[in-house]
């Protein structure tokens, strides 16, 4: 287990963000990766960092805190801001933690905690994942879920089928995010555009896995199981 969690800061003010890397040096639980005092310089550095945790404030020019922290793909965000009025908006994006400044070390070591935690919290107990939809902010729950294929309309996106019939279109998510979210007995990767619900499937062979679904046309969804991804799919079917 990871005794640390790995910190990015953002303040856009020098002398806000030099007190709150003071006060993070004195916590055990944080590893400073990096700071920022440019919300438009962190976004652009994202792809090269590998972190657990931003803490960052939320009235910045450019991009806000807020907007910010919902083009994180699921890592955790505690704010730290002069202002109250955002918290609602702030719990919306299920953030760990809202500090209003000036930041005591106690209050920050306590939301530290939380996010430990939360980033600690075993696999098992988690049923859902929250996610960007067409029609906003949805729960997603893995028992409700039958396979996710690339979207066709953007390959950006990605489409749910659900246990009911329905689909559900999840915005601008990559199926590695959703690998690492989802239980990993309980859903396998079986080609370059789908993942399965281990669940859903009827029958399999070599090349072809047909699935409990019905289509409108009363026949069974089919996705093709590529050579790339076979092995790891008879792993889990075998179990």
């Amino acid at each position: 287990m990871n005794t640390k969690l790995k910190c990015l800061l953002l303040d856009d003010e020098l002398p806000g963000l030099t007190y709150l890397k003071m006060l993070c040096e004195q916590i055990p639980e944080v590893e400073i990766v990096k700071t920022f005092n440019n919300p438009e310089k962190l976004l652009a550095d994202i792809p090269n960092l590998d972190f657990d945790l931003l803490i960052s404030d939320i009235e910045m020019p450019g991009i806000d805190g807020l907007h910010l922290a919902e083009m994180l793909d699921n890592k955790l965000v505690i704010f730290c801001t002069a202002y109250k009025d955002y918290a609602a908006d702030a719990f919306n994006i299920d953030a760990v933690d809202y500090i209003t400044k000036p930041v005591k070390l106690e209050r920050l070591q306590k939301a530290i905690s939380k996010a430990f935690e939360r980033f600690h919290k075993p696999d098992a107990a988690k049923k859902f994942i929250q996610l960007n939809t067409d029609k906003g902010k949805t729960l997603l729950y893995f028992n409700q879920i039958q396979y996710i294929k690339t979207a066709v309309s953007d390959s950006r996106d990605k489409t749910v089928l659900l246990v009911d019939g329905s689909f559900l279109n999840l915005k601008n998510v990559k199926f590695d995010t959703l690998l690492n979210e989802l239980p990993d007995p309980d859903f396998c990767r079986v080609n370059k555009k789908e993942i399965v619900a281990v669940k859903a499937i009827k029958f399999f062979n070599h090349n072809e896995i047909v699935l409990h679904h019905l289509e409108k046309s009363d026949k069974n969804s089919t996705l093709i199981l590529s050579e790339t991804y076979r092995s790891d799919f008879l792993k889990k079917v075998k179990l």
